[in-house]
């Protein structure tokens, strides 16, 4: 039996095709036990020491993330990037919480290899160890390796709508609003969505509000709502502004013309498509109870108009019931 178990997740790492990968581990019998060895082979390489074990977590991640997590916490192994550009990996759950080993990598002339002074270690309720937390010091060795670090290609069911803000700066009375996106409707979506009853082919809908701001004279960012029947690209924005103001305006006020809405493309691969929402300095003007009800006005037209398109895709999801319980949860917020 330990011979075979062997075998089975040496076949698992072997296998690239993600979709091959989900064949072959949907056409295994005695699916629970095999999720429980893989959960326990999960567990030694969460506390991945170099590129080839964090590799072998994250097609472990995969394979969990297509026969289920069962009892245990699901997470993803996402390899992204930190500020100096050098890649950064961690384990997240669906509310994007961190757990294991988080870690920012460095470039040797060999390799890649994790820094020591800047790996962290998150406590997870599935840790045998149940170790503590430990910030950007948590031990390791160099130990390079030429190896490509990989992330993860499929994802756990999670709140698909994801609304966060670009910068923190903000106008003082749209503070409580923001904040309340933050710590209310955000954890309702996270706790009320029903991810697993929508489909497979949705990871996220990522809104990215810009609100305008005045922090002081040499920092203010007010932006101007174009007119959407002129469909303007970034390249047409300031020659139009420069029609609405002088160029001194322009400086004084912080001006900047954009669309209330820019549209990314939907990526299969990563199940993800990016809307960008902009808000002008007379939104931060009115009333709480106002601004919660055009912020919401702007989010459903948002997610109105990204739906309509993706259903022309054809996509397996079920695109009328995430809206039905976004809907839901978006009036109780606003009330």
């Amino acid at each position: 039996m330990k011979l075979r178990a062997n075998v089975m997740e040496q076949r698992i790492f072997e296998i690239e095709d993600l979709k091959e990968l989900e064949e072959f581990l949907q056409s295994q019998s005695e699916i629970e036990q095999l999720r429980e060895r893989l959960f326990a082979e999960f567990l030694k390489y969460a506390d991945y020491k170099n590129a080839g074990e964090w590799n072998k977590a994250v097609r472990l991640c995969e394979s969990l993330a297509i026969i289920g997590w069962g009892n245990h916490e699901p997470v993803e192994a996402l390899r992204g990037q930190f500020f100096n550009g050098n890649p950064a990996t961690c384990f997240q759950n669906k509310f994007g919480e961190t757990r294991f080993v988080d870690a920012i990598w460095s470039k040797r002339v060999n390799g890649f290899t994790m820094e020591q002074g800047r790996t962290s270690y998150c406590s997870s309720p599935d840790d045998p160890n149940q170790k503590q937390s430990v910030s950007w010091k948590y031990e390791i060795k160099e130990d390079i390796q030429d190896i490509r670090l990989e992330s993860q290609r499929n994802w756990i069911p999670k709140n698909p709508v994801w609304i966060r803000r670009t910068i923190d700066n903000c106008y003082e009375n749209s503070k409580a609003v923001i904040e309340s996106v933050d710590k209310e409707l955000k954890p309702e979506l996270d706790r009320r969505m029903r991810p697993e009853m929508y489909g497979r082919t949705i990871n996220r809908i990522i809104i990215n509000c810009s609100y305008s701001y005045y922090d002081h004279d040499h920092c203010k960012t007010n932006y101007i709502i174009a007119d959407e029947k002129l469909k303007l690209k970034q390249k047409d924005f300031y020659r139009t502004l420069l029609t609405m103001f002088t160029r001194q305006e322009i400086e004084k006020n912080g001006y900047y013309l954009r669309n209330r809405f820019e549209f990314g493309p939907f990526r299969a691969d990563t199940g993800k498509i990016r809307i960008g929402l902009c808000l002008e300095k007379e939104f931060s003007e009115l009333s709480h109870a106002k601004q919660k009800s055009k912020l919401s006005e702007y989010i459903l037209l948002a997610l109105n108009h990204v739906t309509n398109k993706l259903k022309k895709k054809k996509l397996d999801y079920d695109f009328d019931l995430m809206l039905e319980d976004f809907n839901s949860i978006l009036a109780e917020w606003k009330a």
